[in-house]
């Protein structure tokens, strides 16, 4: 016996929906995740925008990280359909880069951080082929862009954990993507990490990339990213933050728990100035 219904929905393509647009770099349609029979995610529908910095946004429990799971087919859906540019994830993944959150990581893995950072350059090398001084110097060039060129041949378990969200972030730039998705790429790290990686997330967006981020602090939201999606098991609000990140939509985003929101309305009116 269910706990609750799931929707037909035809597993090869979007083409029927025409709400969701084929060239957007992800579209999600009814996605519905459940662990033991109880619905994390509900009936989600979502489009990302090109060329931009989208922070996922939600109370602890409300979908964040099973959403970037489900559409990475890490995780099965119960229902939904998910497309990269109107294609497949299988088709398209060598354009689509993962962060996952830290502590999923197993940091005690003996390897190098040059060596994790060339990981991301496998989808261009191909399994069982030699790593080239091209690809090294690619990936040495990411860890120039995250402050950790000097760290190259230090083991992962040596640096502290902004260090080694840094290099996870390098990873995925190595992998030269089109769409990024990092988990809580933010938490747990010193201010020089953070304005590492707004910086780099700032040069992805120049270079036409869209970067999905579930982030927690909620004052920085107006100030690092331009558009918004807001989860508490389904889509509350989707679209700019100057449009979509209001205090109606915090109250039904996260109800009684949210205790800062005088905070975060001081910094929604700071942006809506200009200030930042």
């Amino acid at each position: 016996m269910r706990l609750f219904k799931t929707k037909s929905v035809d597993p090869k393509s979007l083409e029927s929906f025409p709400e969701h647009s084929s060239t957007s770099p992800l579209s999600v349609h009814a996605m519905t995740i459940a662990y033991h029979q109880k619905p994390v995610l509900w009936d989600v529908d979502y489009d990302a925008p090109e060329s931009a910095l989208v922070a996922i946004v939600g109370p602890n429990g409300a979908g964040k990280t099973t959403f970037i799971k489900g559409c990475l087919n890490l995780i099965p859906r119960a229902t939904g359909t998910v497309e990269f540019w109107g294609s497949s994830y299988q088709s398209q993944r060598t354009r689509v880069g993962y962060v996952p959150q830290r502590e999923s990581v197993d940091w005690d893995f003996p390897v190098s951080v040059l060596d994790v950072v060339l990981m991301g350059r496998y989808g261009k090398i191909g399994w069982f082929r030699p790593i080239t001084s091209a690809h090294k110097r690619a990936a040495m060039q990411c860890l120039e862009d995250v402050g950790l060129a000097d760290f190259a041949k230090r083991q992962i378990n040596q640096l502290s954990g902004g260090q080694q969200q840094r290099v996870f972030l390098a990873r995925a730039l190595a992998q030269e993507s089109e769409l990024y998705f990092m988990d809580e790429p933010f938490a747990g790290v010193d201010a020089a990490t953070s304005q590492t990686i707004i910086d780099v997330l700032r040069r992805l967006k120049q270079q036409g990339k869209t970067v999905l981020c579930v982030h927690h602090d909620l004052v920085s939201v107006p100030e690092y990213f331009d558009h918004v999606l807001m989860l508490n098991t389904r889509v509350i609000a989707a679209g700019p933050t100057a449009e979509t990140f209001t205090q109606e939509h915090l109250k039904k985003t996260y109800g009684a728990r949210l205790t800062l929101l005088e905070e975060v309305s001081q910094a929604i009116a700071q942006a809506s100035r200009g200030g930042v």
